[in-house]
């Protein structure tokens, strides 16, 4: 399984250029979180699971927009691999109004019913009125940052990472210069603290796809997708997107679902237990970003490879790509474990001793189990779904989500009362079971399809 490395030099520097801009983007978008969470955790427990919370519905939209772009790259990327672009274009059309209108009915959900949505993750009443404070600004981010999304992914198609790049760097500026002002009342400006981060957030992610949509209209060649390509239409291609991208924007929305429903376990455990999650989930976030960006990039380099016909260069690519997955899922897990005590510990001194406490034994937890995110969500997502097998990863998310990661969580939490850290462990066990199923499936190298038309 692991012989017969790539010798090609230009495999490794396509690989590292679409990775690194990626990891670099990631970093500073995990950035912004963590920065938030440090922000608004100076303003004590219940801001900072307020925040939390109200930002599951933001991961939900994360998810959906994750599906969409994902299904279109799958698409895209092998219609661009045969130099196709034409069709690229109706595939990305498709992505972009079916964002807008998914980010629009949610935006309308949360203004209407902020304290019932809430309510499905938290029983506390401060706590949600905290994140009521937030969630009736930010949601108006959401059109935003769906379109915005929609544009990068169509610029990784054609492996151009750098204005992803320097769109999260201006949205990462402009939110923590904003949060200062705003949270703190810093430059005269009244101190707002919840408040004061949504409205930060709102006006980064305009910045954001400002300077996307700028960029794309008058700079882009390579694509060179323009305002009247929102026109393009294709029955087919209509049909191919929900034939294979379906199974792709519905895993995705079944992690978003599961990660809500993990939230709404921890959240009934205590705001410590929900504080302690905020900070490890974006602390993983953080130092996962080079597993994240090499499984992006083996999804772009695999599509456009099968889409080119060339199944043996597929072949050798996905054996040498299972080293590096493995490689850096055990360097990040080394990290996590060395480095959690002290960060916790002075990264967030206002947070109470037991969020502090249940933090540390997450990041624990977490240092184990990315190790097997690196290798199976990487070989599913990046390599099997990308090459075509997209029913196959959907099923297989479907059966351990919901018949392991859930159930098993919900008897820890509330039938045998283990401790938080046990339930914790439950919701990312699946991380390692999936490892086995990705080591069969990729090699048995049935999930190489062409999903273009002639």
């Amino acid at each position: 399984m692991f012989t017969g490395m790539v010798k090609d030099r230009s495999f490794y520097r396509t690989l590292a250029g679409i990775a690194l801009p990626l990891a670099l983007q990631n970093l500073i978008s995990a950035g912004v979180g963590l920065a938030d969470n440090f922000m608004v955790g100076s303003l004590g427990d219940l801001a900072l699971s307020g925040v939390f919370l109200s930002n599951q519905i933001h991961w939900l939209l994360t998810m959906l927009n994750a599906g969409l772009t994902a299904a279109m790259v799958v698409l895209a990327a092998q219609y661009i691999g045969r130099e196709d672009k034409v069709r690229a274009k109706v595939v990305i059309n498709i992505t972009i109004k079916l964002g807008v209108s998914i980010a629009l009915a949610l935006t309308a959900l949360v203004l209407i019913l902020p304290r019932q949505i809430l309510g499905l993750f938290t029983e506390d009443g401060a706590v949600i009125a905290e994140g009521m404070k937030y969630i009736r600004i930010v949601c108006f981010s959401y059109i935003f940052f769906t379109c915005n999304g929609a544009l990068l992914a169509s610029m990784r198609c054609v492996q151009n990472t750098r204005i992803g790049l320097l769109t999260a760097f201006t949205g990462f500026c402009i939110n923590i210069f904003l949060n200062w002002v705003l949270i703190f009342g810093n430059l005269g400006a009244p101190s707002l603290g919840v408040t004061g981060a949504a409205l930060a957030t709102l006006i980064a992610r305009i910045s954001e796809f400002t300077l996307t949509f700028w960029y794309i209209r008058f700079k882009d060649t390579a694509l060179a997708f323009r305002l009247k390509d929102l026109g393009l239409r294709s029955k087919g291609l209509v049909k191919d997107f929900f034939r294979y991208g379906f199974p792709v924007i519905l895993g995705d929305i079944t992690w978003g679902i599961a990660g809500s429903a993990q939230i709404a376990i921890l959240g009934r455990l205590g705001a410590e237990v929900l504080a302690a999650n905020t900070i490890a989930a974006n602390l993983h976030q953080l130092f996962s970003l080079a597993v994240y960006s090499i499984a992006g990039a083996s999804g772009v380099i695999i599509g456009r490879t099968v889409g080119s016909g060339d199944l043996d260069k597929v072949k050798a690519y996905a054996k040498t790509l299972q080293v590096i997955f493995l490689f850096f899922g055990a360097i990040t897990g080394l990290l996590i474990f060395i480095s959690k005590d002290l960060i916790v510990t002075h990264g967030f001194p206002n947070i109470s001793v037991d969020a502090g406490r249940y933090a540390i034994q997450f990041l624990t937890v977490f240092s184990v189990t990315i190790i097997g995110t690196s290798y199976q969500m990487s070989v599913l997502t990046g390599i099997v779904r990308a090459g075509g097998a997209t029913h196959f990863v959907l099923v297989n998310d479907l059966f351990h989500v919901w018949l392991i990661v859930i159930p098993s969580a919900l008897l820890s939490a509330f039938v045998f009362h283990f401790p938080p850290v046990v339930t914790f462990a439950c919701l990312k066990c699946d991380q390692a079971l999936k490892c086995i199923v990705a080591v069969i499936k990729l090699n048995r190298w049935d999930w190489m399809k062409k999903l273009t038309r002639d």
